[in-house]
């Protein structure tokens, strides 16, 4: 089960009670007090973690704790601290704060392997009384309660991480492509919607070339405003670096294909600019069942106008994949690079990014 977005209630442990306790031993007269302090509470985190890929650990189990901290011992014994606690993520989960009704505070990106946020810090431990000894209060009967752990409500949503992004309308036959160039298995028929969660698949190439595709759900129009689930769709292509657009040229659909394309060019465009300038490349699918060579033509003079390379395919027999993806992979290869020099010191993107604790 792909799950995306969810919910968690998080509290870190109380820190535990000091104690109070006084040192009686045979010849030490006048022993004083020995209550030691409380052990510190746990806190919890968020780490990204390369072994999993979705948040489904979280869909039905949606509270989480740390352990509390152990209260203070006699002879000056500090209590143990407890255990913190970690959440394993998928890398590309963001973190929000939604506490208290607010509309969402981001914590923390966790876009890379690795990556933890502090997201509830433990209670500190109670004072035990030796700590309130004083020259005229020998015998002090004063301790400190441990704090409480901080508790939050967080909204988890995944950002898929996949270098190219497949985009079109419902059926347009990015599932069959998907199945077609890697060992992804989605479900694949006739009818529109068939996708209803996003798909990964690893394409190899020759020289130990390879790349990762997300097949994103059918878009249509009015997506930036969430009808068909367009904002649930739409940000898993916000990581990607090369956009597909997957173009149904047959006639079975009714529909034009230059509108198509550029229905989908629009709809990114809304819901974030980003998205619309990324580099992109048309693929004109289902050639195998073209009935009209003016429909695969104008689509190509509209890609030329827009300065997007267009390759005819079939994803079903495969025609003209080998060239599809060569070209995939120039153009991933050129947005790598440009994204490396980006982030390279002394670049003019380059900014320092700091996962909060």
């Amino acid at each position: 089960m792909f799950v995306d977005e969810v919910e968690v209630h998080v509290g870190a442990g109380a820190g535990g009670r000091g104690c109070m306790a006084f040192r009686r031993e045979k010849f030490v007269p006048r022993g004083g007090p020995s209550g030691g302090d409380g052990g510190h509470g746990g806190s919890v985190y968020i780490v990204a973690s390369p072994h999993i890929n979705t948040l489904v650990n979280y869909r039905f189990k949606h509270e989480f704790d740390a352990q509390r901290g152990a209260h203070g011992e006699g002879s000056n014994c500090t209590g143990r601290d407890g255990q913190d606690l970690e959440l394993p993520v998928p890398p590309g989960t963001l973190v929000f704060d939604v506490s208290a009704g607010q509309p969402g505070i981001l914590l923390a990106d966790l876009a890379h392997e690795g990556d933890r946020v502090l997201v509830a810090k433990g209670g500190r431990g109670g004072l035990g009384n030796a700590h309130f000894a004083t020259s005229t209060n020998r015998a002090p009967r004063k301790v400190q309660p441990g704090e409480p752990g901080e508790e939050k409500q967080l909204r988890l949503e995944l950002k898929l991480l996949a270098d190219i992004g497949l985009v079109g309308f419902p059926n347009a036959g990015k599932s069959t492509l998907i199945s077609r160039i890697s060992a992804a298995r989605p479900k694949i028929a006739d009818y529109p919607f068939t996708t209803l969660i996003p798909n990964l698949g690893v394409v190899r190439l020759s020289d130990d070339r390879s790349f990762v595709v997300a097949d994103v759900p059918g878009l249509i129009e009015g997506a930036h405003r969430g009808q068909g689930l367009g904002h649930q769709f739409l940000r898993h292509l916000e990581r990607t670096k090369v956009l597909l657009h997957m173009v149904d040229v047959s006639s079975a659909t009714g529909r034009d294909p230059v509108e198509d394309l550029d229905t989908v060019r629009q709809e990114l465009l809304l819901f974030e600019p980003t998205l619309a300038a990324k580099p992109q490349i048309v693929a004109a699918n289902k050639i195998d069942a073209l009935d009209d060579e003016a429909r695969a033509r104008t689509l190509e003079a509209r890609s030329r106008t827009l300065g997007l390379p267009c390759f005819r395919i079939s994803a079903v027999t495969g025609a003209g994949l080998l060239d599809l993806l060569e070209a995939v992979w120039r153009v991933l290869s050129e947005a790598r690079t440009a994204e490396r020099d980006h982030d390279l010191p002394g670049g003019a993107g380059h900014q320092a990014v700091s996962i909060h604790e």
